[in-house]
Formats: C-alpha cells, sequence, structure tokens
C-alpha cells in the first residue's frame, strides 16, 4: 500500500537525529504486506517508487530519510511483514516555488562545495507554515541566482540542517549533490561539532550537567514539544550544559548537543526548571526569577524590548569538508541584541553590590 499525505493531513515528523531544530516532512508511506519475504530496504522502496535509482534510495538511507516504525535504517536493512515504510524529506510535499528575494546574507565562508551563513534571528529558514516569502532559502535562490549549477528548487542541494526562526546562528548550506550527502551524513551520526549559547532563567546548581529525557510533541499543543522523563513518547535526547556567567537571577550557558530533537535546548531547559530568556512558547517571557519591586519589573520588560525572542544562538560549527576532508570550525559573535542583554543584566548586577 502507497500513500502520500494531502496537504491537511501533513504531520511534521522528529527522526533525523542530528539535525537540529529542523522539520521533517513525510513524502511517502509504505506498509509491508503480511507474505513478505525478508529484503533489502533500497531494493523494496526502488521496485515501488517511479524515477528514483536504487543509489539515490542509498544516499536518502545515509541521510536519515527513510524510517522503519519511525526510526532512521540504512539501506542494508531488511524489511519485515506490517512494518510501515515513511520517506522524509525537509520540505513540506506540494511546497511552493522558491523564488530569489534579494535578501541580505552574512556569509562567513565559501567555496565550491558549501556555504556557512549566520543567521539573524527572526529569518525564516525554508518556506512555509505560512512562511513562504522573506526565507532564507528565497535569499540562496538570489544569491545563486547567477549560477547555473545550484537550484533552490532542488531538494539535492542547499540546506543540511535548521535552526528556529528566532535562533540566531551559524548553518552551512551544500552547492552540490555529493557535498549536501557527505554533510548530510555527518550530521546523522553526530560527527559534527555545535555548541549554542543562551541566556536562561535562573542559576543552576551545578556548574555544567546533562539532561536526558525523551521529547517529542505536546498531546496539548503540537508547537510545543514535551520532555518524557520515561520515554513512553517522543525520541531520546541529550543535552550537555556549562554555565558560564552567573547573572544575578539569569544565567548565561552553554549547550552542547548529543542529539538534535526539534526544539530540544528550549524544551530541555525548561525541562530543569530554567527556561530560555523571554522564549514565549516555552514559559520564558514572564519573569520567572528576582524580586517584586515595580523597578525591577520594569528592569525585566525592558530586557525583553531589548532581546525580543528566545535569547539563543548557534555559536559555533565544525565539520569535516564534504570533498578535501579538512576540519573546518566557525565561530560567530553573539548578535547585538543578545550582546546588549547581557550588558544590561551585568549592568544590573553591578548596582546591587
Amino acid at each position: 500500500m502507497i500513500s502520500s499525505l494531502e496537504d491537511e493531513q501533513e504531520e511534521e515528523i522528529e527522526s533525523w537525529e542530528e539535525n537540529t531544530e529542523q522539520e521533517l516532512y513525510e513524502h511517502f508511506r509504505f506498509v509491508v504486506d503480511r507474505g513478505q519475504t525478508p529484503l533489502r530496504i533500497d531494493k523494496f522502496l526502488f521496485d515501488r517508487i517511479q524515477h528514483v535509482s536504487r543509489n539515490r534510495i542509498q544516499e536518502a538511507a545515509a541521510a536519515g530519510a527513510i524510517l522503519v516504525n519511525g526510526n532512521a535504517v540504512k539501506a542494508n536493512y531488511r524489511v519485515k511483514p506490517d512494518e510501515v515504510i515513511t520517506i522524509v524529506m525537509a520540505y513540506p510535499p506540494h511546497e511552493v516555488t522558491i523564488t530569489p528575494e534579494a535578501i541580505p546574507l552574512d556569509v562567513v565562508y565559501e567555496d565550491a562545495d558549501l556555504l556557512v551563513v549566520n543567521k539573524p534571528a527572526g529569518l525564516v529558514v525554508h518556506p512555509g507554515h505560512g512562511n513562504y516569502h522573506g526565507t532564507l532559502l528565497n535569499a540562496l535562490a538570489f544569491y545563486f541566482k547567477d549560477d547555473p549549477a545550484f537550484d533552490a528548487n532542488d531538494p539535492r542541494l542547499g540546506l543540511v540542517h535548521r535552526i528556529d526562526k528566532d535562533t540566531s546562528g551559524l548553518l552551512v548550506i551544500a552547492k552540490n549533490e555529493t557535498a549536501k550527502t557527505k554533510l548530510a551524513e555527518q550530521f546523522f551520526y553526530k560527527t559534527t561539532k555545535r555548541l549554542y549559547q543562551a541566556l536562561v532563567w535562573g542559576i543552576p546548581e551545578q556548574n555544567e550537567g546533562t539532561i536526558e529525557g525523551h521529547i517529542g510533541r505536546s498531546q496539548k499543543d503540537r508547537q510545543v514539544m514535551t520532555v518524557y522523563p520515561e520515554g513512553e513518547h517522543g525520541k531520546s535526547a541529550v543535552t550537555h550544559y556549562r554555565v558560564l556567567e552567573r547573572l544575578g537571577y539569569v544565567s548565561l550557558v552553554e549547550c552542547r548537543l548529543e542529539t538534535g530533537r526539534t526544539h530540544q535546548i528550549r524544551a530541555h531547559m525548561k525541562y530543569i526548571g530554567h527556561p530560555l530568556f523571554n522564549d514565549e512558547r516555552y514559559g520564558g517571557s514572564e519573569i520567572l526569577r528576582g524580586t517584586t519591586f515595580a523597578k525591577y519589573k520594569q528592569f525585566v520588560l525592558n530586557c525583553f524590548a531589548v532581546c525580543p525572542r528566545q535569547a539563543l544562538h548557534a555559536k559555533t560549527l565544525g565539520f569535516v569538508h564534504p570533498r578535501t576532508g579538512e576540519s573546518l570550525y566557525f565561530d560567530s559573535e553573539l548578535p547585538e541584541d543578545m550582546r546588549l542583554l547581557l550588558d544590561r543584566w551585568r549592568g544590573y548586577i553591578a548596582s546591587r553590590d
């Protein structure tokens, strides 16, 4: 049985383990017949999908895009009766055409195979969910408009991973099919190096720690991810954190992801009682620590205005170059809104001493 989801039935799937905060969408679904004998999944799919080579199917498996009962499998996995096979991609089915738009890009690095950009907060990465223009992909389509080898509408090129609209920081873009396949493998096998910095409410008791707990969509609100400590829902997630600076009622922390679930840092920090500062979706846009004095309340409201989004920045990005094998490592400064936010809290603490 084969089915592709209708627009109104699209379901976001979080299964690509090292694509931080990336939404994946189901494009194909197969239910294995009860009489099916064991068969390699790449052969199984090759026999059922038109106009797709077996090599392309193997590349999709290497990138974590082929799931069996919700779990990514390799190309040599042997299918069994009644298993549900899905193929997920980083864009919804029936997506709109990505048109070039003259949106400035902060290019950190570029060569013949890839591009590294520093995404500002407020910029959506991929069209969809009501954001069909003004996205990073629209900006890339314009940036490469004179390059016949790059087509922003070709899923074999472009984005390898994502970050949220209101999260700033580093992203790598593949300029050819080989680069995307090899970079995607690194994200899938967790060999990339990425560090985030965030301002969170409260002061963690320990200088560093590890947060473990399955992350899945809330059963009450599909836009919110929830931590399920017993693992009855969601998928396993691990976040390592380190306190960089304590500022009275907030702390600057560094986070390293061992897995890459949607909203992982935001959900995990809320789970341990330290939501990200001004993270509206996860409760951080309220005054969670501090005094009841009107002057303090006004100070926090002013801080919310200085950084009107969750205070989260993808600061560093490291990976192996897909062609040369060279280890590349990039670091970006905190954006102005987070720098101003930290300066205000530092000034507030200094005034109390």
